[in-house]
């Protein structure tokens, strides 16, 4: 599945309005995918399902609601980010609007392990993005330091809670640093004390659409990940350094 098309034509859909129906087959196909996704960490436990809306505290007129759990263990939000946006991706492909839904809740069984959802619906193709550049992102200077990539641009559109866009990479003779912001700024409606758990998903979701960049544009990787501890005293945490070099100069 060729996933980088889709960074340009998915959106966030806030309320799904004028909604069509996802199928049995729809559906079927969906949970297929979500069998292939790979993980950041795969030594962290994950379990991703899909309920009805109905299921769930989400009102947001969607059909389902892709529930994500995990294990709490160091890295694991980042994870459910990575493997989210996989999924986010895949759904823009198929005409499925989606809606990363932090508040919601399943209204059964056991939640302490859930992370977040993913609030689906199927909606009409016109209703996706037409111009992804007439979204409201920080510019190229306040998320890179250093020589830019040709997606330098591109990698800017991740989804984020809020639009908070918490990273910033730096990028030293092609080796990546990528960092959370610890004092975002402008958090929208999110509360207050959500900020870092929020942003430690997002920062999951920046880093799978940079390896999609990454490989898009013929770049090899090795990707190195470090702990995420928030040290209150810093400005930035360091989450990964990706090395990298064009695949033509690997032969």
């Amino acid at each position: 599945m060729e996933l980088y098309a889709q960074i340009f034509k998915r959106k966030s859909f806030h309320i799904f309005r004028d909604t069509e129906t996802v199928s049995d087959a729809e559906l079927d196909e969906l949970k297929d995918f979500i069998r292939t996704v790979r993980p950041l960490d795969p030594d962290i436990r994950t379990e991703i399902t899909v309920v009805p809306e109905a299921e769930t505290t989400c009102r947001r007129g969607a059909q389902y609601c892709i529930l994500f759990r995990s294990e709490t263990k160091d890295g694991y939000l980042r994870n459910i980010g990575y493997i989210g946006e996989q999924i986010d991706l895949y759904l823009a492909s198929v005409n499925i609007g989606a809606l990363w839904f932090g508040i919601g809740r399943p209204l059964a069984g056991d939640g302490e392990d859930h992370v977040i959802m993913i609030a689906i619906a199927k909606m009409p193709e016109n209703r996706f993005r037409k111009d992804m550049f007439r979204a409201k992102r920080k510019p190229v200077g306040e998320i890179w330091q250093g020589e830019t990539y040709p997606f330098t641009d591109i990698v800017r559109f991740s989804p984020s809670a809020c639009n908070t866009q918490p990273w910033f990479t730096v990028n030293k003779d092609g080796e990546l640093k990528v960092y959370r912001y610890l004092k975002p700024g402008k958090r929208g409606i999110m509360p207050k004390d959500k900020v870092t758990y929020y942003n430690r998903i997002d920062i999951g979701i920046y880093m799978f659409m940079l390896e999609t960049c990454l490989e898009h544009d013929g770049y090899a990787f090795e990707r190195e990940l470090f702990r995420d501890p928030g040290d209150p005293d810093s400005e930035m945490t360091l989450n990964a350094v990706y090395r990298t070099e064009r695949k033509s100069e690997c032969l």
